[in-house]
């Protein structure tokens, strides 16, 4: 046995007592098996005085001292599992007490008619084996009761003296009663032990339910929390592979959005207001992103990234970039809700291949890189407030369906002399 830890109090035994000796560590298992055992034992105790005062009642005087002494040890055991903690230990002994109890108890009466089948009692080992260790278990707590009971029948049998049977310790009528109710009694203690353990496990099995939903409800967040930084498909290889995650693309077109004299406009708004101007303007974006089927890579500071043609079921993303474009420029000049600071934005678009992944392994942001994603930065900022700029590449995707000013040639770090092309809008369509 475990020795109890120096500041177990009276208190504590008695919540201990209260609870069954139920550990916070415990699993649904072991819970419902020290409430069973504690259950039964308490059932069992009140049976046993129930039942001397019964007999007492009904005329019959028989010697105490093994139901009292049966009472103790019911007790004692119970007292030492809650000092001790050592619950296997206890259900072991328990049980024994159960099996072996009945026999002596009939064998200091008499014979299996004069105790009215007092031994029933003892199939309350095996019932209690089944609830407590387990089916397999159990064989050997019923092999042992059989073998008990038939033992109690051939000594019976073999000392039956034919002249006492009209002797017998308690009258033939109160002898039939308490047949009765030693069957009543225990067929009741083991329906009872069985419908509280099915309850119980009801209750395991609902709070296991509800667990698991809020389990669902917390896996969900944490997805949609996920889809918030990475794109779906990505997402999904994430979780299923722990390799790394660099795509290249072919093809694909990068815009980059940037607010035209934002350290200037910010250097009077406290940080809050700094924060709601472009969380307005950026939610806006992303929404105006979504119905275009295109993908936000990310914020930087001032500066709005989206791409078409990575993780996106559109072909026509060159198209959507553009008209994602004009509509930002058009929500900026139109809607003073959203953007109430009236501030105004450059705009630049490339076309060509880049590179797709997801960075680091911790606080991760997928991410493109290569010659695509540095043109269409540096053409926005080359841009002018309100210009859209796009390079060769998108201009000749979108010519035949898109207005364009006459092409310029700017000079770009590391890149030299480029040709970039100013988007006005779709052919026919009035400008605003």
């Amino acid at each position: 046995m475990t020795s109890p830890p120096h500041n177990f109090s009276q208190c504590d035994y008695l919540d201990r007592l209260r609870n069954a000796g139920i550990e916070p560590g415990d699993s649904e298992e072991t819970r419902l098996n020290k409430q069973l055992l504690m259950f039964a034992t308490g059932l069992v105790s009140v049976a046993s005085m129930a039942w001397l005062s019964i007999y007492w009642v009904l005329g019959p005087q028989f010697p105490i001292t093994y139901p009292y002494l049966y009472q103790l040890a019911l007790a004692a055991n119970v007292l030492a599992y809650i000092a001790t903690r050592n619950f296997n230990f206890f259900r072991v002994t328990q049980l024994g007490l159960f099996l072996f109890a009945p026999f002596a108890i009939q064998w200091s009466i008499g014979n299996f008619i004069s105790s009215s089948g007092i031994i029933l009692w003892g199939l309350l080992a095996p019932v209690g084996a089944i609830l407590c260790f387990g089916v397999r278990d159990s064989l050997a707590w019923f092999f042992a009761w059989v073998v008990f009971t038939m033992m109690s029948g051939f000594f019976d049998y073999l000392l039956l003296d034919p002249t006492s049977a009209g002797k017998l310790a308690a009258p033939l009528s109160t002898s039939v009663i308490f047949f009765e109710l030693n069957f009543i009694s225990v067929a009741s203690i083991i329906y009872a032990m069985l419908r509280f353990s099915i309850q119980e496990k009801n209750k395991a099995q609902t709070r296991l339910v509800d667990a698991h939903k809020s389990l669902q409800h917390e896996q969900d967040r944490s997805e949609k929390l996920l889809l918030n930084i990475l794109p779906a498909p990505v997402a999904l290889r994430l979780k299923n592979s722990e390799q790394t995650i660099a795509d290249g693309v072919a093809d694909a077109s990068v815009m980059f959005a940037d607010i035209v004299n934002f350290t200037h406009v910010a250097a009077n708004m406290t940080p809050s207001q700094v924060f709601a101007m472009l969380n307005s303007i950026f939610s806006a974006f992303d929404d105006l992103a979504e119905k275009y089927g295109l993908e936000k890579i990310k914020t930087i500071g001032d500066a709005y990234m989206v791409a078409g043609g990575i993780n996106t079921a559109n072909d026509d993303y060159s198209a959507a970039i553009a008209d994602l474009a004009l509509d930002m420029h058009a929500l900026l000049h139109q809607d003073f809700v959203v953007n109430a600071s009236h501030l105004e934005m450059r705009m630049g678009i490339g076309t060509g291949p880049v590179v797709a992944g997801v960075v680091g392994k911790k606080k991760f942001i997928y991410d493109l890189w290569g010659d695509t994603v540095n043109l269409a930065s540096r053409i926005t900022s080359e841009g002018g407030p309100d210009m859209i700029q796009c390079d060769t590449a998108t201009y000749r995707r979108l010519a035949d369906r898109f207005d364009f000013h006459e092409p310029q040639t700017i000079y770009l770090k590391g890149k030299g002399n480029m040709t970039v092309y100013r988007l006005i809008g779709r052919k026919g369509v009035a400008v605003v």
